[in-house]
């Protein structure tokens, strides 16, 4: 029996997890929680699952989930809040596994005292990893602590790569649907509006994730978390357009072997993968291979989607450039997603960053979340530049 923490557990892989859970009683139960502000949705999944401990945003909040739940009856359940509440959440002694699951930095605390506690992660959090990365792989080497991906290219990759040893991969593909506009015409990308981007002809996403998938900056998040989970330069990562999305990722052996992962489009596949690991559990999720028809490849055209080049360049230089991409995306993406600023502003903004971000590489936790902020000023103030009239 696995113990499970669930970090961000009110968002969508955090339902899939609790679902998993559902459906395995006899091999998982849920240890604590973390979620955001979301109170309604917490207190049902606290009467649901009687976490030992459950972590909300803020004190105000906390307190009125702990006034719900005693009114319920529910006084088993320690509730907490803030990152020190996260932190408890997830190093808790009875914590046998832990889903990292909160969208951007937020959770990036919680997750590095996890694998300090010595607890397996299930990263399904692109941002901890690439703003973070040197710091949690070196801690999780150092304490042989497992960091499974549970994003489902990643995912692939680590299935993949059990077909060989480290040393016998020359590189890995990861495949991208191509988003919405894989084939608009690159002088239409500056009236692209914020319901076309996110239309995503294949995955539901959340807001930020679908833009990214627009844009392939996705893409070039996920090259630096798979330079970082698998110890590989950015040369040896790669991305092919795979409009059908079957194909969730490839790994290329030395002898010329390729081991490709296929799959349904569904996250509770690498989520169980990556919470039985070792194991392999059966599930009732098949892919069935009569639809699977025409499997197409392409390559990415860096020309119309300038993010996946910003993105290597990221990769190449690591450390504060990895933090200064994932920060100014992340405030583009809020300003298109306002109307504020153009679709082909983004790249702009993250360009401009990246330019006027110096070489450093963080030693620390704290130093990751200050330079952090410091990108997301400077890319504030790009954004605040841009003329409405002109975009």
């Amino acid at each position: 029996m696995k113990h499970i923490c669930i970090l961000g557990s009110t968002g969508s892989i955090g339902t899939s997890t609790l679902s998993i859970i559902e459906r395995y009683p006899e091999r998982f139960a849920v240890a604590s929680l973390a979620a955001g502000r979301n109170v309604d949705v917490i207190f049902a999944q606290c009467q649901r699952w009687r976490p030992l401990v459950v972590s909300v945003a803020t004190e105000l909040l906390a307190r009125d989930l702990a006034s719900r739940l005693k009114a319920a009856g529910l006084t088993s359940t320690e509730v907490v809040y803030g990152t020190r509440g996260t932190v408890h959440a997830a190093t808790l002694p009875q914590v046998d596994f832990v889903v990292s699951a909160i969208v951007g930095l937020a959770g990036l605390e919680a997750t590095y005292a996890a694998v300090v506690a010595g607890k397996p992660v299930g990263l399904a959090n692109k941002e901890a990893m690439v703003a973070a990365g040197e710091i949690l792989t070196r801690q999780a080497r150092r304490g042989n602590v497992p960091l499974l991906p549970i994003d489902s290219e990643h995912n692939a990759i680590h299935q993949c790569m059990r077909g060989g040893a480290a040393g016998e991969v020359r590189r890995i593909w990861l495949t991208a649907s191509g988003g919405p506009f894989r084939q608009l015409p690159q002088d239409q990308f500056q009236h692209v509006t914020v319901e076309q981007a996110l239309r995503h002809p294949t995955w539901v996403m959340g807001r930020r994730v679908t833009i990214d998938s627009a844009t392939l900056l996705n893409k070039g998040l996920e090259i630096i978390e798979a330079c970082r989970l698998f110890d590989l330069p950015p040369s040896a990562v790669r991305v092919t357009v795979h409009p059908q999305s079957a194909v969730h990722s490839l790994v290329e052996f030395v002898d010329g072997s390729i081991l490709a992962q296929i799959s349904v489009t569904d996250m509770r596949l690498p989520i169980l993968y990556a919470m039985s690991y070792p194991e392999r559990v059966s599930s009732d999720l098949t892919f069935d291979m009569a639809t699977l028809g025409q499997l197409s490849f392409e390559p990415p055209d860096f020309e119309r989607f300038p993010c996946l080049r910003l993105s290597y360049q990221a990769a190449e230089a690591g450390g504060a450039a990895c933090i200064a991409l994932n920060a100014a995306d992340e405030v583009a993406v809020g300003a298109f997603l306002e109307g504020t600023i153009a679709f082909t502003s983004i790249p702009r903004t993250i360009e401009v960053v990246l330019e006027a971000t110096p070489p450093r590489h963080p030693e620390t936790i704290q130093e990751v979340l200050q330079l952090d902020e410091e990108a997301r000023r400077v890319a504030r103030g790009v954004v605040a530049g841009f003329s409405p009239v002109l975009n």
